[in-house]
């Protein structure tokens, strides 16, 4: 790693017997227990992601869905898990034409998809993991059985979600006491969910999407006014998708297939290949500049093209290809910004929180899993302590697009998880992925850019502050944090890019993220990002 320009104020975590990076402390110390305990990466990556339900379930939980990308250090293969669930067979745009809906709120029960994060879990370890499931989930039934203090940043969310959702959903009044949210440091314990680990410990995942909490799930839902049912959640099923990349600079970049939106990510990096990034100073106006301006193209492209692969045809290889992104790259004004970039017509030929754990062997698993818009619709299913995801938002409500509203299929999906190899030899480069949205593609690109072109530590990249476009067809606010100056903010907006500055509580629009670069000695060097309660830890 190389000194840099921007001074972080954490210095990144190093070991060599395994790392977990997580939002929470105690997740990580969940994770790590594993880890000690004998088990590898995919098995602490589940019991982190169990623990975060519990002590973070402003933005995670086991109602919603889960990626991950998993890195064999025998084999040097990487796998994609999509564990993202379908709409409800009964839902579709006809049905929302007769109750005249011509937009979904976000906290609709329409907006319930099937919650696919269970099956992820077991399919995960399944496929890679070595512990019962028992063993595995025995730190969060912990946690949830006898309580946690709630950290600081998660108490603000937790109140901000108390006085939205939770206070009008159903049950949701059992995501807080007596009403109201959790203050900084106060325990809360939550034995619905402890039950619910409980249960498919046992049981195995059919015990969610069968049986007693199946039926509680339908049953909410339609209570309050959804189509969801038991049904739909049994015929549930994950899928082994084989992952993108890109190669850029020596290192190839892997993300998620669509549905999910990791597309976009490598789209922008393809681009930003084409100009020497190195030689422009991290926060100048013309690194800025160039960086937003391959966002916008990636997004343009991705807003029509990422959806479910299982009901239109996505031109990957094509758009993936350096000769695609050698024309795109061609429509980006060095001196101007330009806001309404439209997709491109590659010609087609024969094709949240998140975390990130490497195990003392070099397996890697970088892993997400999301309620979507903080505690999602708020709805719990009664008296199994997690609330239902409204991923379904994401759906286009016209029918000529291919990411439309159709019963049994998946949405575009803004959760994403990353990873980097290197090139020559195939070995483990970096597990990262940075939460927030539709701000993920853009933090993978920009964690990306600091760790390749500016040989960041990961803590470093993690810190430095960054932008954020808004996806939209007129281009958007550009969103700046606070730290980049306020000269580059002024060029920045001379060039025609709408700014705002943002700093305080609403840096949350950033995201926060973890990196675990793993060196060619076996060292483990991991960041954990400033913008949360989290941390990085190691063995």
């Amino acid at each position: 790693m190389t000194d840099t320009q921007f001074p972080s104020r954490r210095s990144p975590v190093m070991g060599r017997n395994g790392t977990v990076a997580t939002s929470q402390p105690l997740a990580t110390a969940a994770g790590l227990s594993i880890l000690a305990a004998g088990g590898n990466a995919a098995d602490a990556a589940v019991a982190t992601a169990a623990a975060l339900n519990v002590t973070e379930p402003t933005s995670t939980g086991i109602g919603g869905d889960m990626f991950a990308l998993y890195y064999d250090a025998h084999t040097k293969q990487i796998t994609a898990l999509n564990g993202s669930g379908r709409a409800p067979s009964a839902l579709s745009l006809e049905r929302l034409q007769k109750e005249n809906i011509k937009e979904l709120p976000p906290f609709h029960p329409y907006t319930i998809t099937v919650p696919g994060a269970c099956a992820g879990w077991f399919d995960l370890i399944e496929k890679h993991g070595t512990l019962p499931m028992s063993q595995i989930l025995a730190p969060a039934i912990n946690l949830a059985e006898n309580g946690f203090p709630v950290a600081p940043i998660t108490a603000h969310f937790w109140e901000r979600g108390a006085g939205r959702q939770l206070a009008s959903a159903l049950n949701g009044h059992e995501l807080t006491i007596d009403g109201r949210a959790p203050k900084a440091g106060e325990i809360f314990s939550n034995k619905g969910l402890a039950r619910t680990f409980r249960k498919i410990a046992e049981d195995g995942k059919k015990a969610y999407y069968e049986g007693e909490i199946a039926e509680s799930i339908a049953q909410v839902i339609q209570q309050s006014g959804g189509c969801l049912t038991t049904a739909d959640l049994a015929a549930h099923h994950s899928t082994w998708d084989e992952p993108i990349s890109v190669n850029y600079r020596g290192y190839r970049i892997w993300e998620c297939p669509p549905n999910g939106q990791g597309l976009a990510a490598l789209l922008a990096l393809n681009l930003l290949e084409g100009f020497d990034l190195a030689s422009l100073a991290p926060l100048s106006t013309r690194r800025l500049h160039l960086q937003i301006e391959a966002m916008r193209l990636a997004f343009a492209d991705a807003r029509w093209y990422v959806s479910d692969p299982a009901f239109s045809s996505i031109p990957l290889n094509e758009l993936l290809s350096k000769a695609y992104s050698d024309e795109r790259r061609k429509l980006i004004n060095l001196k101007k910004a330009t806001l309404d970039q439209k997709h491109g017509t590659p010609i087609k030929s024969s094709g949240t929180v998140y975390f990130s754990v490497v195990d003392k062997d070099g397996n890697a698993c970088s892993f997400i899993i999301s309620n979507y818009m903080g505690f999602g619709t708020g709805i719990v299913p009664k008296g199994w302590g997690f609330t239902l995801q409204n991923r379904g938002h994401n759906f286009n409500l016209e029918a000529d697009h291919p990411n439309s509203l159709q019963p049994n299929k998946r949405p575009y999906h803004t959760i994403i998880p990353a990873m980097a190899t290197r090139e020559e030899d195939g070995s483990l480069y970096a597990s990262y992925g940075v939460m927030g949205g539709f701000m993920q593609p853009q933090g993978h690109m920009q964690v990306a850019c600091a760790l390749i072109d500016d040989g960041m530590d990961p803590q470093t990249a993690l810190d430095m502050p960054r932008f954020c476009i808004e996806p939209t067809e007129d281009g958007g606010f550009a969103s700046l944090e606070e730290g980049i100056p306020d000269k580059t903010i002024a060029a920045l907006a001379r060039r025609g890019h709408p700014t705002r500055k943002i700093s305080g509580w609403e840096r949350a629009l950033f995201g926060r993220g973890q990196v675990i670069v793993r060196e060619r000695s076996g060292v483990l060097v991991a960041g954990s990002d400033s913008r949360a309660d989290g941390c990085a830890m190691t063995l």
